[in-house]
């Protein structure tokens, strides 16, 4: 059993989460509440929780600023957070596990089982995470890739392709490294799109700045810069056309 606090500023949102958690993640055992930065520091140092909900925005301050005072903990962070679209993106591309408000009980359910498998290192993620809300407006720049032991924080310009392998993802770079990462390709998909990543295949995602050349024989698949081939599905041909086409 997973001990927790929730911080959060509004009493409302504080006491639906207890709800919740009370009916649908009865593993959880909540062992305090506090409304801000200041009364949540305190909290945390009294009560030494494994799992902290926690608010972005407070009167007092921010989520980050609280994990800024407390220097590095051992507790698992699960962040809830208002609607906004950026602030979602962000959180994607950090890796750092968060809960839309009004939180789903689905997604909840999804975010404890998540922590009750494994405390992992999150200072890479949330490090990104908080330079990117800091950047609001300006485009990304880098991802965190989360594997098995860790999350790498990488520049997503030096990714050269990305490969599906049933519910994970195999990133390869311009190093010549790669990265056996715990998320779908789909997810890749929709975060990589603005950055000129292309979906060629259902098991492929390739970045359009290291192809090499298209060859349209055999089936078509695409010569990558690293050497690799990578196959082009036939409904897939005359996107991956019109898109070299613009180039």
């Amino acid at each position: 059993m997973l001990k927790a606090i929730i911080i959060d500023d509004v009493s409302d949102a504080r006491q639906t989460l207890r709800a919740d958690l009370k009916t649908y993640c009865p593993e959880i055992k909540i062992i305090g509440e506090a409304d801000g930065v200041v009364t949540g520091a305190k909290a945390l140092r009294k009560l030494s929780p494994d799992l902290v909900f926690l608010d972005i925005q407070m009167k007092d301050g921010s989520g980050f600023d609280l994990l800024e005072i407390l220097g590095k903990s051992k507790f698992k962070t699960i962040f809830t957070t208002a609607s906004d679209a950026y602030a979602i993106k962000a959180f994607r591309f950090s890796a750092v596990d968060y809960l839309l408000k009004p939180i789903d009980p689905d997604e909840l359910m999804e975010a404890v089982k998540k922590a009750e498998a494994g405390m992992k290192d999150e200072k890479p993620g949330m490090d990104l995470l908080a330079d990117s809300l800091a950047r609001k407006g300006r485009k990304q720049t880098r991802i965190a890739l989360s594997t098995q032991d860790k999350i790498h924080v990488v520049k997503i310009e030096v990714i050269i392709r990305c490969e599906s392998s049933v519910n994970y993802t195999t990133f390869f770079f311009n190093t010549g490294k790669k990265l056996l990462v715990t998320k779908t390709l789909k997810e890749f998909d929709e975060l990589l799109s603005e950055h000129n990543f292309i979906r060629v295949h259902q098991s492929h995602l390739v970045n359009a700045d290291y192809i090499k050349e298209y060859v349209k024989t055999d089936g078509g698949y695409l010569v990558m810069t690293d050497g690799s081939d990578v196959p082009v599905s036939s409904r897939k041909r005359a996107t991956v056309s019109e898109w070299l086409d613009r180039l």
